[in-house]
């Protein structure tokens, strides 16, 4: 009888640590099935980094949008969470912070690539968007003043110049010469017997000899003896400006372009963003790099000709290339990589499965080719990573 008040309780105060437990909250262990997460009361951290149209900073902090921000609020509102943007400088900067938990998740278009993988204490969500690498050069069509510029240049106005000048030397000394005792061929009027003159030393400058004038006398003959000799000597390096400019014109308004192919990019002047895969393609491909912290700065260095190309990410290229139309620039066809986009959380985060549902499922209902087609437009599809459209196409 003792030993069953005893078992008694036992059993009563066991229960009774259930109840104290899970009044007090620390009875917490999922029920099965269910995604463990973040309470709806809790305020995410959450890092932003990258470059417009995926992260577009506005004047007041804190205001952010684009696409990256597109598809992380249309998670956060269906999980009910809240969030608190803080801006990255860079992204090795904001991996790190994740690393340390000084940040939830990182996100704006960050490759998933191997050595970012491979980096301990973060991992990636799912991927949400899929492009990749490309080329920015100058592409605005020439205009009518551009296409004869050449031939008001330096080089071209110097050479003919000096081509006129030495016609009009030459024509007065033969008219000198030969005036007096050849009337018939050089006026004994000045403009007219000049004239004949000039006439004289084009046709022997351009060794046509029509033969309708030459001269009689020993000096006139002297005179175009040497005239000849000096021609032969000289006329390459005269016609040479003018020559340049012919040329510089024709294959202007005939240009192949310089980057046909990524086998182009070799011994090429490259302005590339620091901290982006676009530094790590770019020496693999051999190019001569230049740096810049933006890609503000990579496109003033395309701008004052330091370079030939930028390389960076070919959704930011045609968004830059869209909103400055006045700088004539184009983004090639080059794909130089497909890369993923993903978010970074810590390796064991809890958001990690509710995110990977969710972005697939904004992937599946085409919401993300919606918030695409809001920054860059209907005509632009750069996401290479989409589910066949109600068609059953492929898109991409």
């Amino acid at each position: 009888m003792l030993i069953l008040r005893r078992l008694m309780l036992v059993v009563s105060l066991s229960f009774a640590t259930i109840a104290i437990d899970m009044t007090t909250g620390q009875w917490n262990e999922p029920v099965q099935g269910q995604v463990a997460g973040p309470s709806n009361s809790q305020k995410l951290k959450v890092g932003v980094v990258g470059n417009p149209p995926f992260v577009i900073h506005g004047e007041n902090d804190g205001e952010v949008t684009g696409i990256s921000l597109d598809v992380w609020r249309a998670i956060a509102q269906s999980q009910k969470w809240n969030s608190e943007y803080l801006r990255q400088n860079s992204i090795s900067e904001g991996i790190k912070a994740v690393a340390e938990g000084k940040l939830d998740i990182l996100i704006g278009p960050i490759s998933v690539t191997p050595e970012r993988a491979a980096i301990e204490g973060i991992t990636f969500t799912q991927p949400y968007f899929s492009s990749g690498v490309g080329i920015l050069i100058p592409g605005e069509p020439l205009g009518l003043w551009e296409r004869l510029a050449p031939f008001f240049g330096l080089a071209a106005l110097s050479s003919a110049g000096v081509l006129t000048l030495l016609l009009f030397l030459v024509g007065n000394l033969i008219w000198l010469a030969e005036h007096r005792k050849n009337p018939e061929q050089f006026s004994p009027h000045y403009p007219e017997g000049v004239q004949n003159g000039m006439w004289f030393a084009l046709v022997t400058l351009t060794t046509v000899g029509y033969g309708d004038r030459s001269p009689r006398t020993k000096l006139g003959q002297l005179v175009a003896g040497v005239w000849m000799v000096v021609a032969l000597l000289s006329f390459s390096s005269i016609t040479a400006g003018l020559a340049s400019a012919f040329t510089t014109a024709l294959s202007e308004a005939n240009a192949t372009p310089l980057f046909s192919s990524v086998n182009d990019i070799k011994n090429k002047d490259i302005a590339v963003v620091r901290d982006t895969t676009a530094v790590d393609w770019a020496q693999f491909y051999r190019a001569d790099i230049k740096e810049a912290n933006n890609l503000v700065g990579a496109v003033a260095l395309l701008e004052k000709e330091q370079v030939q190309a930028v390389m960076f990410d070919r959704p930011a290229l045609i968004y830059y290339t869209q909103q400055h139309p006045e700088a004539k620039l184009k983004v090639t066809e080059i794909r130089i990589s497909l890369e993923p986009y993903g978010f970074v959380i810590e390796e064991n985060s809890p958001l990690k499965k509710p995110l990977n549902v969710e972005i697939l499922d904004l992937i599946y209902s085409r919401r993300i080719t919606e918030f695409t087609e809001r920054w860059l437009g209907p005509g632009v599809e750069e996401n290479q990573d989409l589910p066949p459209d109600d068609s059953g196409e492929i898109s991409g």
